[in-house]
């Protein structure tokens, strides 16, 4: 059966591949029959052998297969078909888009784009039947698990729902509250699962669970807690024979502070150059609405709490904040003006926090700030909140690549604590270019639900600000 279930996974893995062979084939058409021999005619020096070419259409095999990765172009049956036909589509756009500059380069001019946005539709068509396909495909040949859920005290409605949206790949058969005991719970996991959930249970329980589980190769799905994250982003050291795992006391380290500055400096300056034109059309249109300011101008916390004014173009209306109450963005908030709904749906109104970047108040990538009255009720329900200020707040963040807007609170602490703990220089930048996927998913722009549990214990509506909770 195991050998079985490898053998799909290794099948459903090449088709994955499959499709990015025809992706490149299209472009190697387009490179023989179009642009190869408009550029040797006009470069005369450019004359490719066999080998050359196969160098050229190489090079768009793994560009192509980098931004497929990044973007899980690949989670054929792990993504949903419109997520991986979005992943596949931003990944065909960056790597076309440059393909198309670097043959440009080669001309010396600019190439006609035409056969290319041919190609690109081509390839589109394709990826988006290949999704639907394939998708099909690994749900029939893995249908879906049986799990047994193990809670405790916390409820489970939160996880319970979100298991029932992909019903094509969980199926939570039985609920077992760890009050039964470990013996009953062992003998129940035995008797008919071979995947089980451990959800908010006591650690020394979830530990006896999880060995169990480990010993008769049970998958488990696991609820980590705070120490867990903790933990993951650890050091592993030796001492003599003694493995150890080490935390340290400071976040980043000074070489990783000075790249992570360099980075937001030149990207900051670039996209304040190249957005100058949408922000100053930003700008008169708010100006031209209701006469009320342009910019949103708000206190917010970065690293070790220190406070900042941080600025936004203005989204709600001038009386928004009357009775001066910080409050989370709700769902189709009544105050925000017609301009203010467009610019936050494509997050033209976070563009203004370039100049805190360079500043030095933020960065491009970190925990979204929050306002000092806002953490002072965090902290109340989870003390653990100031750990996600042991480095600067970010434009977009961990919590909001793999969160969405309405995600608890609880886990975009766990969320932004993993991306600290794991912090490196190559996260950042994937961080970057997975953050442009999420801006056209409208889920990461709702608001909190009215019914949503957060730290906030009687508010409902919104504030001018806080929509980036």
């Amino acid at each position: 059966m195991e050998y079985l279930k490898s053998l799909k996974k290794i099948i459903v893995l090449w088709m994955g591949y499959v499709g990015l062979l025809f992706q490149t084939a299209v472009y190697a058409y387009i490179w023989l029959e179009y642009y190869y021999p408009i550029i040797s005619r006009f470069t005369a020096r450019l004359k490719y052998t066999k080998n050359g070419h196969i160098g050229i259409v190489f090079i768009y095999l793994v560009l192509l297969f980098f931004f497929s990765h990044t973007y899980g172009g690949l989670k054929i049956g792990y993504l949903k078909s419109l997520d991986l036909f979005l992943s596949q589509a931003f990944a065909l756009i960056f790597v076309n888009v440059f393909t198309y500059l670097q043959l440009s380069l080669m001309n010396n001019w600019w190439l006609k784009p035409d056969y290319f946005l041919v190609a690109t539709v081509v390839q589109m068509l394709f990826s988006g039947i290949w999704s639907i396909l394939w998708n099909f495909c690994y749900k029939k040949a893995f249908p879906p698990r049986d799990l047994l859920l193990v809670y405790g005290e916390r409820p489970i409605e939160d996880i319970m729902q979100k298991f029932a949206s992909r019903k094509d790949k969980y199926n939570i058969a039985e609920c077992v509250n760890i009050k039964e005991g470990i013996k009953a719970i062992e003998e129940e996991i035995e008797k008919a699962y071979s995947a089980v959930i451990l959800w908010d249970i006591p650690t020394e329980e979830r530990n006896k669970l999880l060995k169990f589980c480990y010993s008769r190769s049970v998958r488990v799905y696991m609820m980590p807690k705070i120490p867990d994250v903790l933990i993951k982003g650890s050091d592993q050291l030796h001492l003599f024979d003694t493995p150890i795992l080490l935390t340290r006391e400071y976040a980043l380290t000074v070489e990783q502070r000075i790249t992570k500055r360099l980075i937001d400096i030149i990207c900051a300056l670039i996209l304040t150059i190249v957005t100058s034109p949408i922000m100053l059309i930003t700008a008169i249109c708010i100006k031209c609405y209701d006469g009320g300011p342009i910019l949103y101008k708000q206190v917010r916390c970065t690293m070790g709490g220190r406070e900042f004014k941080i600025m936004k173009f203005r989204s709600m209306r001038v009386d928004a904040e009357k009775d001066g109450v910080a409050r989370l963005a709700a769902r189709n908030d009544s105050r925000i003006t017609p301009i203010g709904r467009f610019i936050r749906t494509v997050r033209i109104d976070e563009l203004p926090q370039l100049f805190n970047i360079l500043a030095g108040d933020m960065s491009f990538i970190g925990p979204r700030p929050e306002r000092p009255e806002i953490i002072k009720q965090y902290v109340e329900e989870m003390p653990e909140f100031v750990f996600r200020m042991k480095v600067k707040a970010g434009l977009a963040g961990y919590a909001q690549v793999y969160g969405k807007y309405n995600t608890t609170p609880y886990d975009k602490l766990k969320l932004d604590l993993s991306y600290i703990e794991n912090y490196s220089v190559r996260m950042d930048l994937r961080l970057m270019l997975l953050t442009l996927k999420i801006l056209i998913k409208p889920e990461s722009t709702e608001g909190v639900d009215s019914s949503q549990t957060t730290a906030m214990k009687s508010e409902g509506k919104s504030e001018e600000g806080s929509k980036d909770e």
